[in-house]
């Protein structure tokens, strides 16, 4: 016997884990189900642990948990009892733990600073949230202070001191002044991370009295502003220069301790003139690639995400050309505790054994607590079945009694991890999942899956059977799941049948049966063929099928894999495609493509269309190439070229063409020189320094062009300094330390002499610096290294020669090498404006942080999972990208009813930047698809037994099914339409009292609350009464009755021959010459079509009136009792008279797309139906 663990979900009914469950036993996530089954709590949110809440808004304090039964919820603040019902400023949500603490009608919030932890609890145990302390944030405004005017020398250094006020959370440092202008700083002038502004030497514009220091208080959106600094600088003359000093940190060692996971910010600001430049290592070591940022002019050392390895001594130095100072930071990295393995949910059968296991590290290393139902474990209930050892429980043969819920604590000196992770004993019986007398469907020799989803506790045996009293499936030839699943590898006709799937454990057995149905495969026996045909005339593919006679094919064309063009000449027939007057555009390859619902194929040929053979014409003829090429007036930069034309043979030379080859740089190479008009046989050429000049013409006419002349005699021109300069001048860095200038190199052609070289220069724009050059020559490209990243250069290619240079060229713009955006996007926020389409705004990035060219932002999304399935599946990200400086983008394609993830990226030339918090938003519900199956078995004389399957896309809860249905009578028109509303968990229905012998169509779909879905359609016949057939039968063959409708045909034959022999004698009926004796021109009918005016016919009057039409005595007709129905002309044609629409369909023989009421005929009926109707 074959099996194997886990196979792709292809079904609904696939098996889930429910919370992280590992044991062997598997709980599906099946809504139904889960009702039903005992949980213990589980906290699904809570607040953060460190809470700063503001002062002006009420307090929120989150605690949201699931459990079966619901569980209730209680609160500890500060370790004690908190009453919420003896506080009238405090409310609990209902159904929920979150508390509202009122603080806009009168309450403050510093009267509820505290520790608070949440308790969510029912029979089955108790889960605990974090220790979750509320602090309200607070920004007090900065203490009166008398700031005296700074008078200081020109270059010395100078700190001006913040000192902002102690918040909660801390403040942002910024310096302005009072137009609130941001003041600028650079590598002498910076702020420092304790807010302080550094001179590293004054210059005489330092001189202002408005530094201004600000804080701002994000939390209250408060900003506070110190009192004006006001800085005058003496000028001395001349200005000493100094050598470096540290200004911060002091010292030449220092210590910094940082916790693993955060931001490593070390700083060195140092005094001297020259601004000393400030250069970092780390000793005995490398400083993390990819992790390590330069920040404040490289005064600010930033290491990202700091691990263990990051310890160690870190040493700035800053130097000018006076001399150097350092100074060495020992860095320890300290880690609160995090997780190896936490502990997860453990689901057991009675018996079983099991392990709850907490691993958790840190520096130093976290000791581990056990606790009960928020109960230390030392003090808890005892329970027999349950062992602590260390950081791991273990359980063994386990009772229903020991279900409870277990929090584990890792915690040292910087911090704490706490997580509940339940044990949960149940016994169940096996319950089959998969519907009742589910049919599939599968092509033979492909695999056939058949479901039997289950669940039990103990974990049920699953067995299968084929037919009512065959044995147990065993063998090769079958494959069985671990969820239940029944493979059938090669399914062959004889794999049709029933199939039982029985699950049983010790507290009882059920069993389900499933039905296969195996299909003869789609082929396409007279496949379309490779076709070569001549432009207008017409071709025909041809496509003839075999398939199973129960499957509706649908044949598809197709045109180099689209869709055939909106072309009337294109005519699909049943078996064929035919193309009226091919064109050339018709050229490619055509594929018939054959689908079913159970499988596709397909086959390809390819149409060439070919010119007509050409209709005979006169023969022109292209022109004789021109001779005696003779060069004259020589001189340095022209000469003179004259030729003599050859025969123009019977079509008039339009223009000549003369070409020139440059024997020295490009011998045997002809470039395009000038052309002339036909009439011109002489042209002055101009010319180019050093170079070796051939002449050749060319004589065209409107045939073509001739063959070239004899090539004229050389001429050497002398040489010159250079006339242009390299084009496409670019500056782009390939590294984020480089510039890389590349040009278009000149030709031999373009270089006027021997000796050709490039002068590239280039300078930093937008700063002071002088132009720093390079000779170099035969390259086209030159790297300049260690350049800042991404920062604008100015750049120059100029030529020159043995001669000398070229003139001065013009300068463009390049970029040093781009780096990998710093930072994400912020304030990502979702608008879901519909079930499947949502926008998505973010906070543009600072440029600064781009560090390259903005090419725009990427939107990740990704759904997590089904609202209305709760199932999970292979996660798969969908990425869109937004060009330019985007602050907003559209989601659309979303699924309904479901919850979804994303991130945004910032994306310049080097790649994408690091991705935003996730953010987690949900898709309402929408309408769902149609059942996935309606059958209407089980036929009665007044009763039909109707069997359906829940649609394969819900798209939210269902509320119910709407079933319509509705007589259909021999004519084929549809009688009166019941409604019939059943509720969302039925999947059959027994519809009675109804008519005996009767076809009814059914139209059936599902509902959400939002509405109606798409709905399916099927028809059945009720069973007819057999004494009552046999009646029918019998009066048919009756002799009497045969011999009536035998005289009836004689009389109608008897009228038919008097009628003709009347025609033929030209005579007309007496009401007819009393109407030509007494004419009256207004009211004689015309008829156009034949140009008679106002006479009847014999063949008018002797028409037999249409089926169940009645005219009236006075022979005019009504328009709604016209028998001149459409019916009578087409085969279904739904009439279409106006262009409003007013008739359509008025007049078609038989409606099959919307229901109709009543059931009347416009149709004689037939002795048996009137037998029926008698009946």
């Amino acid at each position: 016997m074959m099996k194997k663990k886990s196979i792709p979900a292809s079904k609904p009914s696939l098996m889930l884990f429910l919370c992280q469950i590992v044991s062997a036993l598997d709980v599906p996530l099946d809504s139904k189900l889960l009702e039903e089954l005992s949980q213990p709590p589980t906290i699904t949110q809570q607040s953060p642990k460190d809470y700063i809440v503001d002062p002006r808004e009420n307090i929120v304090i989150q605690c949201e948990a699931k459990g079966k039964p619901p569980p209730s919820f209680s609160w500890t603040r500060n370790g004690t009892h908190f009453d919420i019902d003896k506080d009238a400023q405090v409310t609990m949500k209902p159904n929920s733990g979150t508390l509202v603490i009122n603080i806009m009608n009168g309450g403050k919030a510093e009267a509820y600073e505290g520790v608070y932890q949440c308790t969510a609890r029912n029979e089955r145990g108790a889960a605990i949230s974090n220790n979750i302390v509320i602090r309200p944030s607070r920004s007090p405004l900065w203490t009166k202070e008398k700031l005296e005017p700074n008078h200081v020398r020109e270059g010395d250094s100078l700190v001006l001191h913040c000192r902002p006020p102690v918040g909660l959370p801390p403040p942002i440092i910024f310096w302005m002044d009072n137009a609130f202008q941001r003041l600028p700083q650079s590598e002498r002038v910076s702020q420092g991370l304790n807010g302080d502004l550094y001179f590293s030497n004054v210059q005489p514009e330092d001189t202002r009295e408005d530094y201004i220091c600000y804080a701002r208080f994000n939390h209250t959106q408060t900003i506070q502003q110190k009192q004006p600094i006001s800085v005058k600088v003496v000028s001395t003359k001349p200005v000493t220069e100094r050598q470096p000093v540290l200004l911060t940190p002091t010292g030449s060692t220092s210590t910094k301790v940082e916790l693993r996971g955060n931001v490593l910010l070390l700083e060195c600001i140092a005094a001297g003139l020259p601004t000393p430049v400030i250069r970092w290592t780390k000793e005995g070591g490398e400083l993390p690639a990819n992790r390590t940022f330069f920040e404040n002019f490289k005064k600010t050392l930033k290491i990202i995400d700091v691990s263990e390895a990051d310890s160690g001594n870190y040493k700035c130095t800053a130097r000018n050309v006076l001399g150097s100072v350092h100074h060495v930071i020992s860095v320890t990295v300290k880690a609160a505790p995090y997780w190896i393995t936490a502990p997860r949910n453990l689901v057991l059968s009675p018996g079983e054994d099991g392990t709850l296991i907490c691993r958790a590290n840190g520096n130093p290393k976290p000791s581990i607590s056990w606790l009960a139902n928020g109960v230390p474990i030392a003090i808890a209930p005892e329970d027999p079945s349950r062992k602590v050892d260390g950081d791991t429980i273990i359980f063994s043969h386990v009772q229903e009694r020991s279900s409870a819920v277990y929090q584990c604590n890792a915690s040292n000196e910087y911090g704490y991890l706490l997580a509940n992770a339940f044990v949960n004993v149940l016994a169940e019986p096996p319950r089959i999942l998969t519907p009742a007398n589910k049919l599939y469907q599968v092509i033979a020799d492909s695999p056939a899956l058949l479901d039997c989803a289950y669940f039990g506790s103990p974990k049920p045996e699953i067995e299968w059977f084929k037919g009512a009293k065959g044995s147990i499936l065993r063998g090769n030839e079958y494959i069985f799941h671990d969820n239940g699943t029944l493979e059938i590898p090669v399914a062959q006709k004889d794999s049709t049948g029933t199939y039982t799937c029985v699950a049983r454990n010790e507290l009882g057995k059920i069993q389900n049966e499933v039905h296969l149905e195996i299909k003869d495969p789609t082929m396409i026996i007279k496949q379309p063929e490779y076709t070569v045909v001549q432009r207008y005339s017409q071709v025909s593919f041809e496509c003839i099928i075999k398939h199973d006679s129960t499957l509706l094919p649908t044949v598809v064309w197709l045109k180099d894999n689209d869709e055939l063009p909106d072309d009337e000449r294109f005519l699909v027939g049943k078996d064929n495609l035919t193309i009226m007057n091919v064109t050339d555009k018709d050229d490619g390859t055509y594929t018939c493509v054959v689908n079913t619902t159970l499988d596709s194929v397909s086959a390809s040929a390819v149409l060439t269309v070919v010119a007509a053979p050409p209709t005979p014409a006169i023969i022109y003829a292209r022109p004789n190439p021109p001779f005696d090429l003779e060069l004259t007036g020589q001189l340095e930069r022209s000469i003179d070229l004259s030729w003599t034309p050859g025969d123009e043979n019977n079509s008039p030379i339009t223009n000549f063409v003369i070409e020139y080859e440059d024997g020295l740089h490009e011998p045997g190479v002809w470039h395009y020189q000038t052309e002339v008009p036909g009439t011109q046989t002489t042209v002055q050429l101009k010319l180019s320094p050093y170079v070796n000049y051939s002449f050749r013409v060319i004589a065209v006419n409107k045939i073509g062009r001739s063959q070239p002349s004899e090539p004229s005699q050389q001429y050497l021109t002398k040489s010159a300094n250079p006339d242009e300069n390299p084009a496409n001048v670019q500056g782009i860095g390939s590294e984020p330390d480089n510039l890389v200038i590349t040009w278009e190199s000149l030709t031999g052609f373009q270089s006027n002499g021997p000796g050709l070289q490039y002068k590239v220069s280039w300078r930093q724009k937008d700063v002071d610096d002088e132009w720093t050059s390079v000779i170099v020559a035969n390259v086209s490209k030159y790297i300049v290294s260690g350049t800042p990243t991404f920062v604008p250069y100015e750049i120059k290619v100029q030529a020159l020669n043995d001669l000398g240079y070229a003139p001065e060229p013009s300068e463009v713009i390049g970029h040093s090498g781009e780096d990998l955006p710093m930072v994400a996007p912020g304030n990502v926020q979702v608008h879901v404006i519909n079930s499947t389409l949502a926008k998505v705004h973010w906070d543009p990035v600072p440029l600064k942080t781009v560090r390259g060219h903005l090419q725009g932002y990427k939107v990740y999304y990704w759904k997590v999972q089904s609202l209305s399935r709760r199932s999970r599946r292979h996660v798969e990200k969908k990425i869109l990208t937004f060009r330019g400086n985007k602050t907003f983008g559209m989601l659309p394609g979303l699924e309904p009813y479901s919850s979804y993830k994303l991130n945004v990226r910032v994306v310049n030339g080097k790649g994408e930047g690091p991705a935003s918090p996730d953010k987690v938003f949900k898709t309402p519900e929408g309408v769902p698809s149609s059942p996935s199956f309606l059958k209407i078995t089980n036929p009665t004389l007044d009763s039909l037994t109707l069997e359906w399957g829940s649609p394969t896309h819900p798209n939210g809860v269902l509320t119910s099914y709407i079933l319509k249905f509705q007589p259909i009578n021999n004519t084929h028109e549809l009688g009166p339409l019941v409604e019939i509303r059943i509720p969302a968990n039925e999947s059959t229905l027994i519809l009675k009292n109804l008519n005996y012998s009767t076809r009814y169509k059914f139209y059936f779909n599902a509902q959400t609350s939002v509405g109606s879905g798409s709905q399916i359609t099927e028809e059945a016949v009720t069973i007819m009464d057999e004494a009552m057939a046999s009646r029918q039968v019998d009066i048919a063959t009756q002799g009497w009755f045969i011999g009536l409708m035998c005289a009836v045909a004689l009389l109608i034959l008897i009228l038919l021959i008097v009628c003709f022999i009347r025609r033929n004698k030209g005579g007309k009926y007496p009401v007819k010459e009393k109407e030509d004796a007494h004419a009256d021109p207004e009211i004689q009918p015309m008829k156009e079509d034949d140009g008679t005016f106002g006479e009847y016919s014999d063949a008018e009057d002797h028409k037999p009136l249409k089926k169940g039409s009645r005219t009236p005595s006075d022979r005019t007709v009504k328009k709604e009792d016209s028998d001149d129905s459409l019916v009578d002309y087409g085969e279904g044609v739904n009439g279409q008279f106006n262009e409003d629409g007013s008739f359509i369909g008025q007049y078609s023989g038989k409606k099959e797309k919307e229901p109709a009421e009543g059931n009347e005929s416009s149709e004689a009926p037939s002795p048996v139906n009137a037998m029926n109707s008698f009946v």
